[in-house]
């Protein structure tokens, strides 16, 4: 159910057209048609299963296709090029798209992004598109805290090329012969992947003291700087959870101008009803 915002008239059979696509029903049913494409996607990987049904699981996966254009389709019939407006179905648009592509010769590499069609999952349920929208306001904060560990690495991979790309040992030279190479070394040790007996323990036994630095560039980057990462995720799902329903603000903002009579019509006689109350009452 992702409409596009603004819309606030729609001709009679735009508008049913436009009620049957956002329907719970036939959300449910795209849904389930999604998952059971990706599953199906995930058997044609077996050469076994592949080999005795990959022809059933071609015009299954084709069968998909034609229902997910279909329903693209009417989507932008009922809101015609206000369609766009969402980036939700810009979203859609795209992945279907690439699936339309032809894949033979060089594009069939493109067969293998046929799963991406899973990911219409995060357009169509509602507590997904609220994470990926909290991970979207969270993108200010983490290319901040991107911007600060670009720093520390560059700065740590001079120290260490200084420090041990001069050395005519090979793995020196392979691990801090450059800065590239020091920096890509240096992100092994931050993700704590074989640090300690890969790169570390060899390093002092030729420089004894080389923890001095190895030690409080691990605290700094994993411990330190990389946990805030996860605090800024918390805080964007936080302000998600206190924000109003997407679905009631999208509600608001598509109602039409029969929608908005009907609503001053009903205040109007709310207000009659108390006023006559109100004379019975002081009598």
């Amino acid at each position: 159910m992702v409409k596009p915002a603004h819309i606030k008239d729609l001709s009679a059979p735009r508008k049913k057209i436009a009620e049957l696509v956002e329907s719970q029903i036939f959300v449910y049913a795209i849904t389930a048609l999604i998952v059971t494409n990706a599953i199906s996607l995930g058997f044609e990987t077996d050469p076994e299963v592949s080999q005795a049904f990959g022809h059933y699981l071609g015009a299954f996966d084709f069968f998909v296709l034609i229902i997910f254009t279909i329903e693209l389709s009417l989507k932008f019939y009922a809101y015609r090029f206000k369609f766009f407006f969402s980036s939700w179905n810009n979203f859609d648009f795209i992945i279907i798209a690439i699936s339309w592509l032809p894949t033979a010769g060089f594009l069939s590499v493109l067969r293998a992004f046929r799963i991406l069609r899973v990911l219409r999952l995060l357009s169509i349920v509602p507590q997904m598109r609220r994470v990926i929208s909290a991970l979207g306001h969270s993108i200010p904060g983490i290319m901040s805290i991107l911007g600060v560990l670009s720093i520390i690495f560059y700065v740590s991979s001079v120290v260490v090329t200084k420090l041990f790309g001069y050395d005519h040992d090979p793995s020196m030279q392979a691990w801090f012969g450059s800065v590239g190479k020091s920096a890509y070394t240096l992100f092994q040790i931050m993700t704590l992947e074989s640090w300690s007996m890969g790169i570390v323990r060899p390093t002092m036994d030729l420089y004894p003291l080389a923890w001095l630095f190895f030690v409080p560039f691990i605290i700094l980057t994993s411990f330190a700087v990389l946990n805030l990462f996860i605090g800024i995720i918390v805080d964007a799902l936080q302000i998600a959870q206190k924000d109003p329903r997407q679905e009631d603000v999208a509600k608001i903002n598509n109602f039409t101008s029969e929608d908005t009579e009907k609503v001053i019509n009903a205040i109007n006689a709310l207000q009659d009803t108390l006023e006559e109350m109100t004379v019975n009452k002081k009598r």
